[in-house]
């Protein structure tokens, strides 16, 4: 089966490459590093802990993961790899990390890769699973360990149907740290085995809320105005959240949209789609102050999205509007600040924490525009309706706090092991 997917990426190798390298605006190049993608990585010493983050959203996701690791083997290095320009250009504001590329899954690569940075263990964000990968690292002795994993039921029902490479992976791996109990019965219903199998939470728990100075600043800067985000758009759900801030300003005409795309290399298109729709625009990056008359902010830059949620009186989480496309985005980041949440009705990435969010009456699900701009609405007209959804939310977050220690605690045995 390994052989049969080797030959089948290397059919499909150069159309993935071209949307890897791309050069699109706004969006990071590669460079001259493009030769780690093919195992030409520079060397490491130390035998480092190697975390493997595919993008930005994973590499976010781990921070409070690698700070954990750095307090608790301050000695060895932390290497952390990427597939993604943008997410290369996150992880190298992390301190004290050093950052590599990660191979294209081809064994040639993956080898090469291994000789030159030879570490101590494998740690994989969430469930990014390449066969060859898990082959090699395997066969060289490495333990291979996956948190903060989930596995969707629809992710769950793929793997299913390519069951016995699915196997062929999974007997690789040492240990899978779940998010929740149900990841647990579906990878156990795959076949791994209840001995490789743990359940920590979520680590996006402990999250770390932005400055509090910052967030004050920003939305200072922004004015004493109804505002509200929509965070991490996709292509085809700007328009929907800008039809909802054209029937929101018949009410409050001195609203404020807030729109950060998720790809940087859209933020050209959307400000020409905000322009289109007869609406102002201003962007992050032009630098100058916000006016009155400004009715939509665009957020085009990297990293800033906890400042971005911190400005905002209301938080639209985007990713969910797009039927089964994308499946929602972290729910967890505006909870931990006390923003009252929305949401498209497609939040399956996040099924269990968007459910005890509703649950506790932190989050509503929205199905359209009229259905967005009434319940932000509600919220404008109703401070302390804002606050209470904010402040509920903010618990579920400090109850579930703790995912990071018990996650390392699980990994103690491949971490601790001797050199």
């Amino acid at each position: 089966m390994r052989w049969i997917y080797t030959l089948l990426l290397t059919l499909a190798a150069p159309f993935l490459l071209v949307g890897l390298y791309r050069k699109r605006p706004g969006k990071p190049a590669v460079g001259e590093r493009w030769r780690e993608h093919f195992g030409g990585t520079p060397n490491i010493d130390g035998q480092p802990i190697w975390l493997h983050a595919v993008s930005v959203g994973e590499v976010l996701a781990a921070k409070p993961v690698i700070s954990a690791l750095q307090q608790a083997y301050p000695d060895v290095p932390i290497l952390v790899t990427t597939t993604t320009a943008t997410g290369a250009e996150q992880a190298e504001r992390l301190d004290g990390i050093i950052h590599r590329y990660m191979p294209v899954d081809f064994p040639f690569a993956v080898k090469g890769f291994l000789r030159a940075v030879s570490p101590r263990v494998c740690v994989i964000m969430e469930t990014e699973l390449w066969p060859n990968t898990l082959h090699h690292v395997g066969r060289a002795g490495i333990p291979i360990t996956v948190i903060n994993a989930r596995l969707s039921q629809k992710a769950c029902q793929r793997y299913q149907k390519i069951a016995p490479l699915f196997q062929t992976m999974s007997k690789h791996i040492d240990l899978i740290v779940c998010q929740h109990q149900n990841d647990q019965a579906r990878f156990a219903s795959l076949g791994v085995d209840d001995n490789k199998l743990a359940v920590a939470g979520s680590v996006k728990f402990d999250i770390k809320a932005v400055d509090p100075a910052l967030g004050a600043t920003f939305r200072q800067a922004l004015g004493e105005r109804p505002c509200w985000i929509g965070a991490s758009t996709h292509a085809g759900e700007d328009a929907t959240l800008l039809a909802a801030h054209g029937i929101l300003l018949r009410d409050y005409p001195d609203a404020l949209l807030i729109l950060v795309p998720r790809h940087p290399e859209r933020f050209d298109d959307v400000a020409q789609q905000v322009a289109s729709q007869g609406l102002s625009v201003q962007r992050r990056t032009e630098g100058e102050p916000l006016a009155l008359s400004n009715q939509v902010y665009l957020g085009d830059t990297m990293g800033e999205m906890m400042t971005y949620l911190a400005g905002a009186d209301v938080v639209v989480m985007a990713g969910s509007f797009l039927g089964s496309k994308v499946g929602g985005h972290n729910l967890l980041e505006p909870a931990a600040l006390g923003k009252p949440l929305l949401t498209g009705p497609s939040y399956y990435n996040f099924q269990v924490i968007g459910d005890a969010l509703i649950d506790a009456g932190a989050l509503q699900v929205c199905n359209d525009s009229q259905d967005l701009a009434a319940k932000i609405g509600a919220f404008f007209n109703a401070p302390a309706l804002a606050a209470q959804a904010g402040n509920a939310g903010l618990s579920v977050v400090e109850q579930n706090r703790g995912a990071v220690e018990r996650t390392l605690q699980a990994l103690a045995p491949w971490l601790n092991r001797p050199r």
